[in-house]
């Protein structure tokens, strides 16, 4: 295996666990918006302490996306930062105003109105965000970037303003949803509030598959090259049949109240269908004119790059397992004890 390949497949591994715990989070928010009943409050209540001790440090796997890209392959980089520098900026803009807003609200005065106000640009910024990410990577697939002389040449709009971008970005919206509901789920211990996230998985599980649907029929036409990947290669009946196992078991472990057998599901579901997109994609960076092996930096630079990572994991995975052990397992006590 090359180089290149490796760092891209670091590169793809940082993005899957960016979606299952910061894309988690996104979709706390989604639920936080839709919170009604005579348990709003309570929802609500358990969103926040789900999110809170983690939501910063799931940022990290972005980073570390953004950071091996300019790195490793910084024509990519270049081209994506320029054809899609619209959804991006917003995109980044959506972040900070869902980070601030969570904030403000945690530690502003606590009246009705000021909470309402910051859960609502909380909310909005939750499902914004994944909506402009999912655009993202539906542009890139999409085969509309164009490249000659290394100038993009088909203007800012055309690639991500199209059906299946924004089919791609409505589809990450549901899945990450889905995941947060399924998450919710084990984060109390109340068979109500239990019950509420349940349902609310069963739903979005629900528009999971319909999106996943409308995503693969305008593939056809708005990125042909990722349909055919995931049509017609030879480990494509392989992909489908393993992720709909876990969906189907996603949807059996809910039915059954079996919710960390629904957790592992979902997740490993969200993982297949990322990597499957990988896979589709592969070798391209940005359809149709860029690869991991074109765009590569010098062999050196990929040499210390790797390096770095290698050391970086070293410090990071045990420091990310430290934070969760302590603050999710405190906050399992605090319910037991109560």
């Amino acid at each position: 295996m090359s180089l290149e390949t490796i760092i891209a497949g670091v590169m793809i591994a940082s993005l899957v666990l960016y979606a299952l715990l910061g894309g988690a989070d996104y979709g706390g928010g989604v639920w936080d918006l839709f919170a009604f009943g005579p348990r709003a409050r309570r929802q609500r209540a358990l969103i926040a302490e789900a999110i809170s001790p983690v939501w910063e440090a799931n940022h990290v796997w972005l980073i570390l996306v953004i950071v091996i890209l300019f790195t490793a392959f910084p024509p990519a980089f270049a081209t994506i930062a320029t054809a899609l520098h619209i959804p991006i900026t917003l995109l980044l803009i959506g972040i900070v105003l869902r980070g601030t807003a969570f904030t403000f609200r945690t530690y502003d005065v606590q009246r009705d109105d000021v909470q309402r106000r910051w859960s609502l640009v909380f909310s909005i910024a939750s499902i914004i965000t994944p909506v402009l990410l999912g655009i993202t990577l539906g542009a890139i697939a999409s085969g509309t970037i164009r490249i000659v002389d290394r100038v993009v040449v088909n203007g800012f709009f055309r690639s991500w303003l199209a059906p299946f971008p924004f089919a791609v970005g409505f589809f990450a919206l549901a899945l990450f949803a889905f995941l947060a509901a399924v998450y919710l789920t084990l984060e109390t211990r109340e068979r109500e509030l239990q019950e509420d996230f349940r349902r609310r998985a069963l739903v979005s599980g629900v528009a999971v598959g319909i999106l996943a649907l409308t995503v693969f029929v305008l593939a056809g036409t708005g990125a042909p090259t990722v349909r055919a990947g995931i049509s017609r290669t030879w480990w494509a009946l392989i992909l489908h049949v393993c992720t709909a196992v876990f969906a189907v078991g996603a949807f059996y472990a809910l039915w059954m109240r079996q919710y960390k057998l629904a957790r592992i599901c979902a997740a490993a579901q969200v993982t297949l269908i990322l990597l499957g997109w990988a896979f589709a994609q592969f070798p391209h960076l940005v359809e149709p004119d860029i690869t991991i092996f074109s765009a590569a930096a010098p062999r050196i630079t990929l040499q210390l790059l790797l390096g770095a990572l290698v050391l970086g994991a070293l410090l990071l995975f045990p420091s990310y397992y430290y934070l969760f052990r302590v603050f999710k397992r405190g906050h399992k006590e605090a319910q037991e004890a109560q």
